[in-house]
């Protein structure tokens, strides 16, 4: 009989706590209920003790979702796991996720404690955290570091305080696959009440084994595999969610498993984490790349034409990867719009479905068709912001062996501001011209990366910015046919995400 292999997906803590990862409160909602659709077991939300912005994001994300899981972060004390249990209490499928490290190094460096201790600490958080909530997850940190049989003492002592789920993270990325196997073995065997619990992994990707010593860990018999979308997260990374699924569904006999989740829905999640966060996918990402269906060799392109199943061992449809399909011109109506974004698997509220068709209507006077791609992107390019500043008109001048000149008219409030600058490019004086505007609110422009994401010489161009102020690093968005004005755009997102943490 096959097993049911439960997705625990922590993109919304693990994933982005990551340097430059970092989502405001309606982009972790946006990714929550995409999540909900791919069809993952359960969402860690975030870690709500950590701050106020982080319990009222669990809090919101416990509230709407339904049909997954919601997960909240909490130390082995019981402030964190009261704050844990509050934000999430209103969920429909709640659960408390308590950790405590195992291993020698951190058991003397960081902790402090002696074994004995971390037996105490971890009956006693497992058992608190039961009377506030039936589900309760136990995660060994650095087990993989940790003496095989202090690790069976300590979740022997978690199943028996009542934890409902046993992890076992390999938190620093530093075992290889065979390890994780017979470790997963090993406390089959040797932890009292073990057959009665879920066996999770959670792998980090340092030596590149994230995937690989996660499926060993299926392998071995564990029931729940802890991943993030396109592998995010600390340092290198988790295991990647798409490679995880997608290795499970092709080798399906090997495993003897299956998951929940709709493939369908993983080019669209992945692009959609990748646009929040302002970074684009390597084209060599396995799943989602670029190239990852793509042939140029001639003896490969001769045996996919011949049989597709030659060279690839998945089908890029089966990925919800769309074939820029040229669907939508200059007179198409909103129903043709939405009709598109339903054969595309997008949801949508009239609210935004208006705001696409205004971007297409605009769009349609630059480019005589819209393809998918441009849809999709439009789509991943909405507002998610308030939107202090709006962009009223740009006009930027810039020549060979001469100064660049920006002026920007920007509404602020119903009131148009305008303002002229210099610069040594024409991007340097459009965004000196709303600094002047804004009030120098960015300390650095950390990052800019332009991309195309559609075909030929009328391609969108999509612009993301990381910018600094203080302590704090935002991620802005633009979307537009001219690149000067993609970049203005993507400025001034970023720009109102700074207003909106100040």
């Amino acid at each position: 009989m096959e097993r049911h292999i439960k997705i625990f997906d922590t993109t919304l803590r693990d994933g982005e706590q990551a340097p430059q990862c970092s989502m405001n409160p309606e982009e972790k909602l946006e990714v929550a209920k995409q999540l909900e659709i791919l069809g993952v077991d359960c969402m860690e939300a975030g870690f709500p003790i950590s701050s106020p912005g982080a319990f009222t994001s669990v809090e919101t994300i416990a509230k709407i979702v339904k049909n997954s899981q919601v997960a909240a972060l909490a130390r082995a004390v019981q402030k964190d796991i009261d704050s844990a249990y509050n934000a999430l209490k209103n969920a429909a499928s709640p659960r408390i996720h308590t950790f405590l490290a195992t291993s020698p190094i951190h058991m003397e460096h960081k902790l402090k404690m002696k074994p004995e201790e971390v037996l105490e600490n971890i009956k006693n958080a497992v058992t608190y955290a039961k009377t506030l909530c039936s589900d309760v997850e136990f995660s060994a940190e650095d087990a993989m570091r940790s003496e095989p049989d202090f690790l069976v003492k300590a979740f022997t002592a978690a199943i028996k305080a009542g934890a409902t789920v046993i992890n076992v993270p390999d938190t620093v990325g530093y075992v290889l696959p065979e390890e994780m196997y017979d470790r997963i073995k090993y406390l089959y065997d040797n932890v009292v009440g073990i057959e009665k619990v879920d066996v999770s992994v959670h792998c980090h990707n340092d030596l590149g084994m994230a995937v690989a010593n996660s499926l060993s860990g299926v392998r071995a018999g564990a029931t729940q595999v802890e991943c993030t979308i396109n592998g995010l997260g600390e340092r290198a990374g988790n295991a990647a969610l798409e490679e995880i699924i997608m290795a499970i569904k092709t080798r399906r006999n090997l495993f003897n498993a299956y998951t929940r989740i709709d493939t369908h829905q993983i080019s669209r999640t992945s692009k959609m984490i990748y646009n929040i966060i302002g970074q684009t996918v390597p084209i060599n990402k396995p799943i989602v790349g670029g190239n990852a269906f793509a042939h140029e060799a001639g003896i490969h392109q001769h045996g996919i034409l011949a049989a597709r199943e030659t060279y690839e061992i998945m089908r890029a449809e089966d990925l919800g990867i769309t074939k820029n399909k040229l669907v939508i011109g200059k007179h198409s109506g909103k129903h043709a719009i939405a009709d598109r974004l339903v054969e595309m698997g997008y949801s949508y509220t009239e609210e935004e479905l208006s705001s696409y068709y205004e971007k297409v209507k605009i769009l349609s006077d630059k480019k005589k068709f819209i393809s998918d791609s441009d849809i999709e992107a439009i789509v991943n390019n909405r507002e998610r912001t308030t939107g202090t500043y709006k962009l009223e008109y740009f006009d930027v001048h810039t020549s060979q062996n001469a100064t660049s000149t920006g002026v920007i008219r920007m509404i602020k409030d119903g009131i148009s501001i305008e303002k002229v600058s210099l610069g040594d490019g024409p991007i340097n004086a459009a965004y000196n011209a709303i600094n002047k505007i804004t009030g120098n609110l960015c300390d650095e422009l950390v990052n800019y990366d332009i991309h195309s994401v559609s075909d030929g010489n009328d391609a969108l161009g999509e612009v993301t910015v990381k910018l600094k102020s203080g302590e704090r690093i935002v991620t802005g968005r633009g979307l537009s046919t001219n690149i000067i004005e993609s970049s203005i755009l993507a400025y001034i997102n970023g720009i109102n995400k700074l207003i909106e943490l100040n």
